[in-house]
């Protein structure tokens, strides 16, 4: 009995085993054993539940939410092909980004497009918005009517409801005339006081990126362009009270918050495609050069300080 009873145990121990390590087939995923280097620790993207594989314990389990949540870029990291590269501060770093765009840096580099994205110099305090404040002068942009038109939209949707249609400050969560039930605790900057009137370009951006008092950054909410037509509105609406112009014709309210379509196509005019292009080193069928790397004309630098001024400050 004693023998027929440890047959049939070494029966069930090898049925066991032989269960435990039996491949994969029909309905059945199969067994492993000591399945450590049989599976990566890779994110499998198609699974829903939290990564177990080369784990033994709850501490050891790497859970969904690691492996899929969007982390921070490395400090100094900046998007590829950002807007403003082109008009770097000097030849020699024109020279460098731009063959970093095209690829020829590195063996395995690849060329990648300019995709409008700039890169912000300027921290979130006091001492840096007044930098700001004072570095950033000139609107990258030119007036143009699309872009006041956007503009518009774009205050209408972000800004309108704190600082009002006419820029006042009476948007509706403040204006008791409109709203009834008006709780706010703060007072929206009125922005046809004179003290906005005269401030800087960089006075709203750095606002825009950060926000100012219980007023949040609209950094992620509004893409870079998209924040200097706004600017260029607010600046539509300065106009008219003071009845004055700002249009892509002419700007009376004051020449260097932003250049008219009219003034930067006249200056666009004199910088051709057959002039050095900078960074390039390389010539059109012109191919006329100053003595100092710039194309003939004057008028590159001045655009080269707008684009500077716009996305870095320096």
């Amino acid at each position: 009995m004693m023998k027929e009873l440890k047959n049939w145990l070494i029966i069930a121990v090898a049925a066991l085993v032989l269960n435990a390590c039996s491949p994969a087939g029909g309905e059945s995923t199969g067994s492993e054993y000591m399945p450590d280097m049989a599976h990566h620790i890779a994110y499998e993207a198609n699974v829903y539940s939290n990564y177990y594989y080369n784990s033994w314990d709850d501490q050891s389990i790497i859970k969904r939410k690691a492996l899929s949540n969007i982390n921070e870029p490395v400090a100094g990291t900046i998007p590829r092909g950002y807007a403003g590269v082109y008009f770097s501060s000097d030849v020699a770093a024109q020279d460098e980004m731009m063959h970093h765009l095209h690829g020829q840096t590195k063996l395995n580099e690849i060329a990648v497009p300019l995709n409008g994205s700039v890169p912000y110099y300027y921290t979130d305090t006091e001492e840096e918005r007044l930098r700001a404040t004072a570095e950033i002068i000139d609107n990258p942009f030119p007036i143009t009517k699309e872009g006041l038109s956007r503009g518009l939209e774009l205050y209408a949707i972000n800004c309108a409801i704190c600082h009002g249609s006419k820029g006042d400050g009476l948007g509706y969560i403040v204006n008791d005339a409109e709203n009834k039930n008006v709780k706010y605790p703060a007072q929206p900057a009125n922005f046809l006081m004179d003290d906005f009137l005269a401030a800087s370009n960089g006075r709203y951006y750095h606002a825009i990126m950060y926000g100012k008092n219980v007023m949040g950054g609209y950094a992620d909410k509004l893409s870079y362009e998209e924040r200097w037509q706004v600017i260029h509105y607010i600046r539509v609406l300065q106009a008219k009270e003071k009845k004055l112009d700002y249009s892509e014709e002419v700007n009376t309210l004051n020449p260097t918050f932003g250049t008219p379509l009219s003034q930067f196509n006249a200056i666009a005019q004199s910088v051709t495609d057959t002039a050095t292009q900078p960074g390039t080193g390389e010539e059109g069928e012109a191919g006329h050069e100053t003595t100092d790397g710039q194309p003939e004309g004057g008028h590159s630098t001045d655009l080269q300080n707008q684009e500077d001024q716009g996305s870095s400050g320096h």
